[in-house]
Order: C-alpha cells, then structure tokens, then sequence
C-alpha cells in the first residue's frame, strides 16, 4: 500500500473534485474531494469539502447511529443544530453527535466555504430528515430504504437477548 495512502498537496489542488446535490434539497450543491476513499479508508469519510455562496451541505438531518464533524478551512457561514443558528468561520470546528439534534451548514458568506468533513461509515444507519418528514434507513452497498416518518411504528417486542 505505502505510497497511494499519501496524497500531497499537489495531487489534491489538481484533483476537480465531485459535485454533489443532496437528493432531498436541490439547494444542497457542493463539490468534494473524498480523500479517505483515495487513500483506502473505508470505515471513516474524510472529504475536503467547498460549499459555493449561497448553498447549504445538506438537507436538514440528524444520524441515528453515526457522528460527523466539520473543521472549517475558509470561508464563513451558518451551521444550524436544532433550532439553534451559529455565525461560524475558518478555524471553526463543529460536532455531530450521533442521535444528535438535527443540523446542517450553510455558506452565507461572500467567497466558496471549504471544509474538511468526517462521518463515521457503519454497516447500518438511520437519518432522520425532520423538515421532509423522512427516514432513511442506510445498509453497507446496498440501497438505502426511504420512508415516511409517520409510516414507521415502534412495536413493543419480547426482550430476544436472553
């Protein structure tokens, strides 16, 4: 493995990067460059990440298994967690704790917004979207299970680990 877990600097400047719309909000518009992908990692997303003036990351969502966090390298904007909005700028590192609250980062400032991103990658995860009233449940290479919020119901079952 040794030399392709590096990528320099000169690699990643050169790289064009991926541009993503989220497929809940077409305002969600970003360009990544999935350095964790390229250097092997499998089980932690590490994205270099520019969010153009005026776009949001995402869609409004909260993992209810997984943590992410943003570490802002330039730039400025407004992370939003729960109900609650934030002014953040470069230098800014911010916190997704999983069944956390739901949040999402948008540039308001003048100039693109980048960032590094970092999200946990398990065998299965659940995202609740609270403004789109969605769930989605999320499988390792498989097809992710988009659901009505309301649609699901939480049975009272036997404890089965005894």
């Amino acid at each position: 493995m040794g030399q392709k877990q590096i990528l320099t600097r000169t690699q990643i400047a050169k790289m064009s990067g991926h541009e993503n719309t989220h497929f809940l909000n077409p305002r969600a518009k970003r360009v990544t460059k999935p350095l964790g992908d390229l250097g092997g990692l499998q089980h932690l997303g590490f994205h270099l990440t520019t969010l153009p003036v005026g776009s949001v990351a995402s869609e409004f969502h909260r993992h209810v298994c997984a943590e992410e966090c943003v570490y802002i390298i330039a730039g400025n904007g407004t992370a939003r967690i729960g109900p609650d909005m934030f002014e953040v700028e470069a230098g800014d590192f911010i916190a997704y704790p999983a069944d956390g609250e739901a949040h999402d980062l948008r540039n308001t400032g003048s100039l693109p917004m980048t960032c590094i991103v970092v999200g946990q990658r398990l065998d299965c995860d659940v995202v609740d979207y609270p403004e789109q009233n969605k769930r989605l449940y999320r499988y390792a290479g498989k097809a992710g299970d988009l659901v009505d919020i309301a649609a699901v119901s939480h049975p009272i079952m036997a404890d089965t680990r005894r």
